[in-house]
């Protein structure tokens, strides 16, 4: 009965202010979040300060707390919201670490990771997303996130090593250039796959001695990681 009040107050809507969509968001958390099995606390209050309306265009502003993804341009979208969270928390965050994020799209998932982590690189191959996500970043006062233009394959090496990668555009096959750049007693995590009907969640980990392991853990659908 909770959630059908809770869904019932989102759908209905409210009038479109910071107060709303405050509500939305907390609805949101609740019922997307929290309900499906997300309960990592830095990963739940950095979705719930993290304001996603301003990461989508206009015209979707309405749309930005329902259950699913949406378009950013350019062929690209903005994941769905418990996307997000999951592979976040999969990440197991501390407050210490430095990340690497390939596909920042709007930037979205790069301010999730920023209000967690002390620092985050994140590469976008398309210039005018990255131009886009850079000021939003900046103008939200972003001071540890730093947005390169750039192919996602390659990494940022000049950086490297890092505590965690996160790739959120699927790559027929993992790219060892990345698992090269991860940190000892490092995870990341990524979308494989060459077909969105084929593709599935990969949490890769290194030891302490470097040893690399591999694990499926959820089928997917997200956009193509391309190459310049």
């Amino acid at each position: 009965m909770k959630w059908f009040f809770l869904t019932l107050i989102l759908n209905l809507g409210c009038s479109q202010n910071a107060d709303s969509y405050e509500i939305k968001r907390k609805i949101m958390v609740e019922d997307q979040i929290k309900r499906r099995g997300v309960e990592d606390k830095l990963v739940l209050k950095a979705i719930q300060k993290v304001e996603r309306e301003k990461f989508v265009p206009e015209k979707y502003h309405d749309l930005a707390y329902t259950d699913g993804p949406l378009p950013i341009g350019h062929k690209q979208t903005i994941s769905q919201p418990y996307i997000v969270a999951y592979m976040t928390e999969q990440l197991h965050l501390k407050k210490e670490h430095t990340i690497l994020e390939i596909g920042t799209g709007s930037g979205y998932q790069a301010a999730i990771l920023g209000e967690i982590a002390k620092e985050v690189y994140t590469i976008e191959i398309i210039p005018e997303l990255a131009a886009s996500a850079r000021a939003l970043l900046k103008k939200l006062n972003y001071k540890n996130i730093d947005v390169r233009t750039g192919d996602g394959y390659k990494g940022w090496p000049e950086k490297a090593p890092f505590d965690r990668i996160m790739v959120t555009a699927a790559p027929e096959e993992i790219p060892e250039v990345l698992v090269d750049q991860l940190a000892n007693n490092g995870r990341m995590i990524l979308p494989v796959g060459e077909h969105v009907l084929s593709q599935y969640l990969w949490v890769i980990k290194k030891n302490k001695k470097g040893v690399v392991t591999k694990e499926k853990i959820l089928p997917v659908r997200f956009v193509p990681m391309v190459k310049e």
